[in-house]
């Protein structure tokens, strides 16, 4: 099976390829897994974090936004000696300030949901590139995102952040014309 040229053969990155990169994700809290995790990543590889995904969800209780809203410095501490996750401090505290924030985007558009789709006219756009190096790493899409997520109060939400989350929660399809994921 033909694959995008950035799958490594890691069988991590070969099922997280396959399964749900590229996958449009309507479901509120995969969002903000996936909003968080983003974050996490800024400056360090993907597969990092598929690595530690399983070990966030377990820190960060299967990323329910309403519990992690309630983090105090006493369990940010407690995240920061866990060496299952990545132990940066301002990424930590960015998870919680960002769960503030979507509760409150929740709150206003009845699920994040409906507001972070608007971002595509609530339709997944499908790309046509034929290697992967084509990719942009940011779009005026994702630059919009960014502004307005950052007014929301969100962090590590820039603009090659909110596109590689576009990418990951199927807002855009970005799998190569010869991989065998751009048909589905």
């Amino acid at each position: 099976m033909k694959r995008c040229g950035w799958c490594t053969t890691d069988p991590i990155y070969i099922e997280y390829h396959d399964k749900e990169w590229g996958r449009p994700v309507h479901d509120d809290r995969l969002l903000f897994e996936f909003l968080v995790l983003e974050g996490a990543q800024a400056g360090l590889s993907w597969l990092t974090v598929l690595k530690k995904r399983e070990n966030y969800r377990q820190a960060f209780d299967h990323f329910d936004a309403a519990k992690i809203a309630r983090y105090d410095n006493k369990k940010i501490k407690q995240l920061l000696k866990n060496k299952g996750i990545i132990r940066n401090r301002l990424k930590i505290a960015s998870s919680v300030a960002n769960a503030k924030a979507f509760l409150a985007v929740k709150k206003e558009f009845g699920t994040f949901n409906k507001y972070i789709w608007q971002f595509v006219d609530g339709k997944a756009q499908k790309n046509h590139f034929l290697h992967f190096k084509y990719l942009p790493a940011k779009t005026p899409q994702s630059e919009a995102m960014s502004r307005d997520l950052k007014k929301r109060g969100f962090n590590f939400v820039g603009p090659t952040i909110c596109y590689a989350f576009m990418q990951a929660v199927g807002m855009v399809n970005d799998h190569t014309t010869d991989c065998f994921c751009y048909r589905l």
